[in-house]
């Protein structure tokens, strides 16, 4: 879930550069950020600009965030964007689900997890509702913050 939260932070900030992206036609080269005049550099960071000064308790959160988006690999920034992608698209029911099932999943290893996944494909609907209406995931914004990736 944190790792979503981030990744959907990260997107809102880059949201206006692929906006500037998709205006531009495809054969022209986008220029380079010194290149860019100072109202397309301001349209670029005014939403992380007023999101930083809206949030002053979420600044060192953002800064280690965004530090953490640098460090990345490629790989790795392609996989949280594919996992944006699919959050963006879900249904609230499906996000409440997928909450759930990340809060039961977040402490189990790898094997744990592929384990309970195998057993939940074969939970009937019925089965599924039973077990999210008693393993409900935290309310947002509810989440123990000292635990958080």
């Amino acid at each position: 879930m944190n790792r979503m939260i981030r990744t959907t932070v990260l997107a809102l900030a880059l949201w206006p550069a692929l906006a500037l992206a998709q205006a531009q036609p495809a054969a022209t080269p986008l220029p380079a950020w010194e290149q860019l005049t100072p109202a397309q550099r301001d349209a670029l960071v005014a939403p992380l600009r007023e999101r930083w000064n809206a949030n002053p308790g979420e600044r060192a959160r953002m800064l280690e965030r965004a530090q953490r988006w640098h460090g990345m690999p490629r790989e790795q920034r392609d996989r949280a964007r594919h996992g944006l992608q699919r959050w963006e698209h879900m249904t609230p029911e499906q996000r409440t689900e997928a909450r759930a099932l990340f809060h039961a999943m977040r402490g189990m290893d790898k094997e744990q997890r592929t384990a309970f996944l195998a057993q939940w494909q074969q939970k009937t609907p019925q089965q599924k509702a039973e077990w999210l209406k008693a393993h409900p995931a935290p309310v947002h914004g509810e989440k123990d913050r000292d635990d958080r990736d």
